[in-house]
């Protein structure tokens, strides 16, 4: 049975980085911490073209043990305050659903 991994690309309003980024990094030690089946949360902030943190942007990249420990995920009891919580920090959500090869 393959994992699932997801990618995550958020884009994120002038000014919301350092709120988004705490915020993000808090779901993501919650779900490690509560969540059996999910295997790693990688938390992630793309560089530049100059090798600097971009400031508009954080990836996430998240391994589930199967599509079992995703759907749990999905439909936790934090991820409705997630959304919201997230929602106005943020101008754009990316998200890839894949199986691991």
């Amino acid at each position: 049975m393959p994992k699932i991994a997801i990618v995550v690309e958020f884009h994120v309003k002038p000014g919301m980085f350092a709120a988004f980024d705490a915020h993000i990094r808090e779901h993501a030690a919650l779900t490690l911490e509560t969540e059996p089946g999910c295997e790693r949360f990688d938390v992630l902030v793309p560089l530049t073209s100059e090798g600097v943190p971009d400031d508009k942007r954080v990836m996430l990249y998240e391994l589930y043990s199967d599509q079992a420990a995703f759907d749990a995920h999905r439909a936790g009891t934090r991820m409705p305050g997630m959304a919201e919580r997230s929602a106005p920090l943020l101008d754009k959500r990316v998200l890839t659903i894949c199986h691991t090869a």
